[in-house]
């Protein structure tokens, strides 16, 4: 049975590179940052964590809680802000 592709909305496509901005300005690679996911008692692979900041992979809210404390933020700083367009 085929698959359907799987289809990464506005606010997942801003976290993915949420996640890989705030991976980068704390100087961690993906492997670094997935090991830390692991440690934390959430098994996260190196390729799960490209994936991600790929926007190929959902990042479910478990995956998220424990990306952001990997990378010691809140949750929610790994979220947009809005999806909104600027008014104006």
């Amino acid at each position: 049975m085929a698959t359907r592709p799987i289809e990464i909305g506005p606010a997942g496509i801003r976290t993915a590179r949420n996640i890989e901005r705030l991976r980068l300005a704390r100087g961690l690679s993906q492997q670094q940052l997935a090991e830390r996911c692991t440690a934390l008692g959430r098994p996260l692979t190196n390729t799960a964590l490209r994936r991600t900041e790929r926007a190929r992979r959902r990042c479910d809210v478990d995956d998220l809680v424990t990306i952001a404390t990997a990378l010691g933020v809140p949750p929610a700083s790994l979220l947009p802000v809005s999806l909104a367009a600027p008014r104006g």
